[in-house]
């Protein structure tokens, strides 16, 4: 179908509708932000400059940290500058690529931390086999499979949209495109667009978080079999940053989009949106750097004195 649309902007409402309210979360979505590109920044630089971290679970987790820097860029930055220039409009094109990069990057979250939990499983459960089964082959076609799989969902959303007619330049009642506030202002039929979100989406929501429970549900029998003393708490500790950033995740992400409409309203979504575009991103550094003493003295190496004077 031939895309009828003669708006070629939208208006976001912004973080907060309030001007006064507005500055003052934009100054800490700035913070935020900053600390987020920051951490992310030094997990992947510590694991790409010690060898000892060229291991397939922080190959993910480097692969995570970007697509984390990603997720908060595509949607955080366009709301810092409408609340800085006081200029709440996206052009029709800025938001469907907004869309498509926001979609791609979040449920290429998703499906890291699966493949993460899936790489914990097979370390504790079957380490016996775990070069063989997690070989850098295999590794490059599983992150080769996320990015297929995540481009062909957030492409498939993005040219439903661009069939759809907008006939006012309607107010997206949220501070980035996301997906449901933009189909809200369409004035054509959107029922195959909100099929494809409750198939699509759902797949990409609910079939990683099963693998996940699958793979800890395992590593937990096979955990609780070990009967050297402390042998099973040492296993599974390699397991508890994973694990908190999944809960962080989930918990966000469910809130967001699977709350019930009567129960969810517009500013408890754009809250969720927010934990989930921003709060987990910045989050997830911290998690894994406190919690883990590999990273954390990789971290250290890299911020010494003599790292850094070698690099000027």
């Amino acid at each position: 179908m031939e895309n009828q649309s003669s708006v070629s902007e939208f208006f976001l409402r912004g973080i907060s509708e309030l001007p006064e309210q507005e500055q003052l979360l934009s100054g800490i979505f700035l913070c935020m932000y900053l600390v987020t590109l920051t951490g992310n920044l030094l997990i992947i630089l510590a694991i790409g400059s010690d060898a000892h971290l060229h291991t397939p679970m922080y190959f993910f987790l480097a692969n995570l940290s970007f697509v984390d820097v990603g997720l908060t860029s595509s949607t955080v930055t366009k709301a810092l500058v409408n609340a800085q220039t006081r200029h709440r409009t996206i052009s029709y094109s800025g938001c469907l690529t907004q869309m498509y990069f926001f979609l791609m990057f979040g449920d290429l979250d998703s499906f890291f931390l699966a493949v993460m939990a899936y790489d914990r499983y097979v370390a504790i459960c079957r380490p016996l086999h775990y070069p063989t089964i997690m070989s850098p082959r295999v590794c490059i076609l599983l992150l080769a499979l996320c990015w297929v799989l995540t481009n062909v969902v957030a492409l498939t959303h993005t040219l439903l949209t661009v069939r759809l007619s907008f006939c006012v330049v309607g107010e997206i009642a949220h501070f980035f495109c996301d997906i449901a506030p933009v189909l809200k202002l369409s004035c054509s039929s959107t029922r195959v667009n909100e099929l494809m979100v409750f198939v699509l989406g759902g797949t990409v929501l609910v079939v990683p978080f099963v693998c996940i429970l699958v793979s800890y549900v395992h590593i937990v029998l096979a955990v609780l079999s070990v009967r050297t003393p402390g042998g099973g708490g040492k296993a599974f500790s390699t397991c508890s940053s994973h694990l908190c950033v999944v809960c962080v995740f989930y918990g966000t992400l469910f809130s967001a989009y699977l709350c019930p409409p009567s129960v969810a309203s517009e500013e408890k979504n754009v809250a969720a949106a927010a934990m989930y575009t921003v709060v987990t991103p910045m989050l997830n550094p911290f998690i894994y750097s406190l919690r883990n003493k590999d990273l954390k003295a990789a971290l250290e190496r890299l911020l010494s004195h003599r790292r850094l004077s070698s690099w000027i």
